[in-house]
C-alpha cells in the first residue's frame, strides 16, 4: 500500500502503548503512581478504602464494577482479593491530514440529504441511512456517548446535537479541542454519528441523536486506562444508548501477563457494566492489519472485552474514478479483522486508489483517492468557521456503525436492551465476503435495513 501522507493518517486512533509498568519497576522508580485495581470477586472487598490505606495507597476512584484507581507509592504491593497493574497510559501519532474550511455564511441553504457537503459522505450509502431518513427514521429519542479527545462545541453541525449538561472532560484539559490544527478526531467521530440536519455542511448517520461528549484523550493523543473507565462508567450513567469509542490499544503477552490479565478482565468488567445497564457499546477493531484470531501475543483492547460490538472498515477503490466497480465493500489495507474480535464492518476510508487524477464533488477538485477517504466534520478556534476534512481507519467505520444503531433504537421508541441491538444489526447486515461470519466483515456491513 503506498502511504499518501498529504491528505490523512489511515491510522485515525490506533493506540500503541508504551507498554504496561509493573508493580516492582513503579517501586524501584521511588515515586508515586497510578494503579488500577481490579477485584478478583464481583466487587471490590469490604472496607476496600481503609485496605488500601494501610497499604500506602489513596482511593480516587471506585467504580461500581469491581475496579478502583489508586495513587501510591514505592511501598503499594495491592490488597488482598484484587490484582494491581500501573496505569503507564499511552501515546498516540495523530498523523498527518487535509482540512476544508467553509464559512456558513457563504453555504447556500439546503436540508436533509441536501446538506450541502453531504454528496462528499459516500459512506452513507452502503449503510443504507438515507432510506431510513426518507421512512422518518432520524436518531430522534437516542443519546449517544462518544468517548475521544476535545471537540468542537461551537461546530454548526454539533452545537444543535450536544447536551452540554450531560458531556464532561476526564484529562483536565478542558472538554472544548484547544489546538490550532482542524484535524479533531472526537469532532470527525462524533459529526459522522450525528451532524445535525441543519442546512449546511454534512449530515450525520442518525441526525437527530443527541450526543453526550467525553473526553478521555488529549487533544494530542495521549491517554490513560483510568480515563477510559471512568468514561464508561460516566456515559452509562448518563444513561447512553449508545457509546461510540474509537480507539483501542494493542499489548504484547510478555513477562508482564498477569498485568495485561487484570487490565483486560478491568475492561471487561467496564463493558459489561454498560451492557448490563443498557448501553450497546461500539468500538472500533484498530488499524495494524492483524489477524486478531490468529496473533496469540497480542492482546487487543477494547474489542477483546465481551459484550464490545467491534467495528472493521472498508472503503471503495475509485469511487470517483472512471473505472470503479459500483463496489463499496472492499476491506481496507489497514483493518484488522478476524472473526473473534470482529462483529461488523462499516465505512472506514482507504487510499489504496492508484490513480493520480483529478476528480470534482460538490464544487471541491482534489485527487480522485482523496474522496475515498471518510468526511466529517473538523475543529476551528474562529467560531464562525465550519471546518472539516477527511480521514481513514476503523475509527471511522465505529461511528457508522453506532449511527445505524442509534437508528434501529430510534426506530423501535428510543428504548431497546443491547442485546437486541445487535441481534437486529446482525439481522440488517449486508452477507459481504464469503457467506456467513466472514474473517473482515464479521457478521456483515451495518445497514439500517431500508
Amino acid at each position: 500500500m503506498r502511504i499518501r501522507y498529504a491528505v490523512a493518517a489511515l491510522g485515525g486512533l490506533g493506540l500503541m502503548t508504551t507498554g504496561l509498568t509493573t508493580v516492582a519497576q513503579a517501586d524501584a522508580d521511588g515515586e508515586r503512581a497510578t494503579y488500577i485495581v481490579v477485584s478478583n470477586g464481583g466487587s471490590l472487598p469490604a472496607r476496600f478504602e481503609q485496605q488500601v490505606q494501610r497499604a500506602g495507597g489513596t482511593v480516587t476512584t471506585a467504580h461500581p464494577f469491581g475496579v478502583a484507581v489508586v495513587e501510591a507509592g514505592p511501598s503499594f504491593r495491592g490488597v488482598a482479593g484484587t490484582s494491581t497493574v500501573v496505569d503507564s497510559g499511552f501515546d498516540v501519532d495523530l498523523g498527518p491530514r487535509v482540512a476544508l474550511e467553509a464559512r456558513p455564511e457563504n453555504l447556500p441553504p439546503a436540508s436533509g440529504n441536501d446538506d450541502t457537503l453531504f454528496d462528499l459522505q459516500w459512506g452513507h450509502v452502503p449503510v443504507g441511512a438515507v432510506e431510513a431518513w426518507d421512512e422518518g427514521v432520524t436518531g430522534e429519542g437516542v443519546r449517544v456517548a462518544v468517548l475521544d479527545t476535545g471537540f468542537d462545541l461551537d461546530h454548526p453541525d454539533l452545537a444543535p446535537n450536544i447536551n452540554l449538561e450531560l458531556s464532561t472532560d476526564l484529562t483536565g484539559e478542558g472538554l472544548e479541542y484547544a489546538l490550532p490544527d482542524p484535524f479533531s478526531h472526537g469532532t470527525h467521530v462524533a459529526g459522522t454519528i450525528a451532524a445535525a440536519d441543519n442546512g449546511l455542511g454534512t449530515i450525520g448517520v442518525a441526525p437527530d441523536a443527541e450526543l453526550v461528549l467525553v473526553k478521555v484523550l488529549a487533544d494530542a493523543g495521549t491517554g490513560s486506562f483510568e480515563d477510559v473507565f471512568a468514561g464508561i462508567h460516566h456515559a452509562t450513567d448518563a444513561d447512553a444508548d449508545v457509546i461510540n469509542m474509537s480507539l483501542g490499544d494493542v499489548q504484547p503477552r510478555n513477562s508482564v501477563e498477569e498485568d495485561i490479565t487484570a487490565l483486560a478482565n478491568a475492561m471487561n468488567r467496564a463493558v459489561r457494566y454498560a451492557f448490563q445497564q443498557g448501553s450497546t457499546v461500539i468500538v472500533s477493531a484498530g488499524n495494524d492489519a492483524h489477524d486478531l484470531d490468529g496473533d496469540g501475543n497480542l492482546v487487543r483492547f477494547m474489542t477483546s472485552a465481551p459484550h464490545a460490538i467491534g467495528i472493521s472498515a472498508y472503503a471503495p477503490v475509485g469511487w470517483l474514478g472512471e473505472f470503479w466497480d459500483g463496489t463499496f465493500l472492499v476491506p481496507t489495507t489497514y483493518t484488522n479483522y478476524g472473526t473473534s474480535m470482529v462483529d461488523f464492518s462499516g465505512p472506514g476510508g482507504d487510499t489504496a486508489y492508484p490513480g493520480e487524477e483529478n476528480c470534482t464533488v460538490a464544487g471541491l477538485t482534489r485527487p480522485c483517492w482523496v474522496f475515498d477517504l471518510v468526511f466529517s466534520t473538523g475543529s476551528s478556534l474562529d467560531p464562525t468557521v465550519a471546518s472539516y476534512y477527511w480521514s481513514g481507519g476503523t475509527s471511522m467505520a465505529a461511528p457508522h456503525a453506532a449511527g445505524v444503531a442509534a437508528l434501529i433504537i430510534s426506530e423501535h421508541g428510543g428504548d431497546m436492551k443491547p442485546a437486541q441491538v445487535e441481534r437486529e444489526m446482525r439481522l440488517r447486515a449486508i452477507d459481504a465476503g464469503k457467506p456467513g461470519t466472514d474473517d473482515f466483515h464479521g457478521r456483515g456491513a451495518v445497514h439500517t435495513g431500508y
